[in-house]
């Protein structure tokens, strides 16, 4: 079931909303909220379907995608890109990358677009947060991994937009119906809370 979205408070003291992600003097985790709400405003097909893309900075078509595409859209939009990041890692660790797909090596094509390789990704070159019932924890810009209840998984941002009440901050997701930003940071079960900024790369053997 779709979950509700409650409609924002408008007073005087409400929180500012950071809408610039092109602002270097804004935090990194802030351009990256802001970069996700920008990814809200776009119509995406939900498809997942192997495509052939470009590399560096390849893309499936703009119309289509998946949840993480919108991750690493978002990510892009601030000079960011995972498609080149993720493969170079892999390259350099392959063994430290699932399984499931039984691959031989690592695919430019694909290997970003996977949520438990950009989980991977996050954990080895940024930060694996705890996981936590208490909304307060989870800040604009940070990664969220979700397994649905058949078990798939599931990833998108939190954004700097709260619930009607102020309690839990909105999240930017793409769960098939295009990117949406909603009241949904609970609403499955959460595998990952990640933090990745790249002036904090780390190398990784």
């Amino acid at each position: 079931m779709k979950p509700a979205v409650a409609a924002r408070p408008t007073t005087a003291t409400e929180p500012e909303i950071h809408k610039d992600w092109t602002d270097t003097k804004l935090p990194f985790g802030i351009r990256l909220a802001a970069a996700a709400e920008e990814r809200a405003t776009h119509a995406v097909r939900y498809d997942a379907a192997y495509v052939r893309i470009a590399y560096p900075m390849g893309d499936v078509p703009a119309e289509q995608g998946v949840c993480s595409d919108e991750v690493v859209r978002a990510y892009r939009l601030l000079g960011v890109d995972l498609q080149r990041l993720v493969h170079e890692d892999m390259v350099r660790a392959f063994a430290a990358y699932p399984t499931r797909w039984r691959m031989a090596g690592p695919d430019a094509n694909i290997d970003h677009r996977r949520v438990p390789n950009l989980a991977v990704f996050f954990t080895r070159h940024g930060q694996s947060l705890p996981v936590t019932d208490q909304a307060k924890d989870y800040k604009p810009g940070d990664v969220i991994a979700w397994a649905l209840p058949d078990g798939r998984p599931h990833i998108g941002l939190v954004t700097e937009q709260r619930t009607g009440d102020g309690a839990r901050p909105l999240v930017l997701h793409n769960i098939g119906w295009g990117p949406h930003i909603e009241d949904m940071l609970f609403g499955l079960k959460i595998t990952g809370h990640y933090r990745y900024e790249p002036k904090v790369l780390r190398r990784s053997s």
